[in-house]
């Protein structure tokens, strides 16, 4: 058994909390809102953001951040994408040297074009940083549907070991060296996301869909190649795996959003409807940004950024990638 501090009671760190637990680990939910840990303490439920998945008496439910980090032999760390750096910041204090800490939330910094694990190191130095990740929506984990996900480490043992505190009968980890590719896939796939679902909101069908889907990780392998990443672990899942789940399921916050945009509904009205963060409105820029920066070609992604911020509507968006110059699908191919 190991002591498990789960950081940030969202959905995600709800469900993982619950799977943790029921692998005979010793768990600690923190969360930064007070209203949030006494509603947990009382309900044993987050009622509006995983209802339905109860949360044992035996896991500690607190809001005290350097009581969650006194003892942990890792640390998961499960707050959305754009409060990563501020959660680091303030966990760096009370953190242990070589503690291990796993990050599971998807993102890019659009400041920095920093990937969450390098965001990590750089605010607590003294750390083991992992990320885990893969098509997991928390509403299935929570109630132990079956899925598969990937964890990486910068040592072979630290996934390893994490590899075996995640794993469970409805749980499969695999291992990868690849922490680049796997925070990529992640973080880039939010945006696609939006895309497919934007798609779906003007009432495109399910060969629109998979277009987007075979063209969207064509764009993420692209970049993620340039900028060192393996070109296997986009056609994982990291990648593709977490890609195709994000773009089709009805849990998907950015396909929500992308689909209530597709409506009519402007980028803050979408992510007001939601109600929750969506996690690719902030990767978007950050996507463009990169793709400017290392030079590689992502239409999806620059329309999705002309929609979300320059008023552009999705319909003439559809429209411009349809009709862009001809192309060759696979450029590396000789002709006989």
């Amino acid at each position: 058994m190991s002591a498990i501090s789960v950081l940030g009671a969202g959905s995600w760190g709800t469900a993982l909390s619950v799977l943790l637990r029921d692998n005979g680990h010793q768990v600690t939910l923190w969360s930064a809102l007070p209203d949030e840990v006494e509603m947990l303490r009382k309900e044993r439920e987050h009622a509006q953001k995983l209802p339905g998945v109860h949360l044992a008496e035996d896991i500690e439910i607190t809001g005290d951040l350097e009581k969650s980090l006194a003892s942990p032999d890792v640390a998961v760390l499960a707050v959305p994408s754009p409060f990563t750096r501020k959660t680091s910041h303030q966990m760096a204090p009370f953190v242990r040297d070589g503690q291990v800490i796993v990050n599971v939330a998807k993102g890019i910094e659009e400041e920095t074009l920093m990937p969450l694990c390098d965001i990590i190191a750089q605010e607590i130095p003294n750390a083991k940083v992992a990320v885990l990740s893969g098509p997991s929506h928390a509403e299935e984990v929570g109630r132990k549907l079956p899925t598969t996900c990937v964890v990486s480490a910068g040592a072979r043992r630290t996934a390893e070991m994490l590899q075996g505190i995640f794993m469970s009968p409805v749980f499969r980890v695999y291992t990868t060296p690849d922490m680049l590719g796997v925070e990529l896939g992640g973080s880039l796939k939010n945006v696609i996301a939006l895309a497919a679902g934007t798609a779906d909101g003007l009432g495109y069908g399910d060969n629109t869909k998979a277009a987007l889907i075979t063209r969207g990780i064509a764009e993420i392998t692209r970049l993620g190649v340039k900028m060192g990443a393996s070109q296997q672990t986009f056609y994982g899942l990291s990648g593709m795996g977490d890609l195709i789940v994000t773009c089709a399921s009805v849990h998907s916050r950015n396909r929500k959003a992308g689909f209530l945009i597709g409506q009519g509904y402007s980028m803050d009205e979408a992510m007001k409807e939601v109600k929750m963060v969506v996690e690719g409105v902030y990767s978007a820029k950050a996507a463009k940004k990169l793709a400017e920066k290392y030079d590689v070609e992502m239409p999806i992604v620059n329309e999705v950024n002309k929609v979300l911020f320059e008023g552009k509507s999705a319909g003439d968006a559809v429209r411009d990638l349809m009709i862009r110059d001809k192309k060759v699908e696979a450029p590396m191919l000789p002709w006989d």
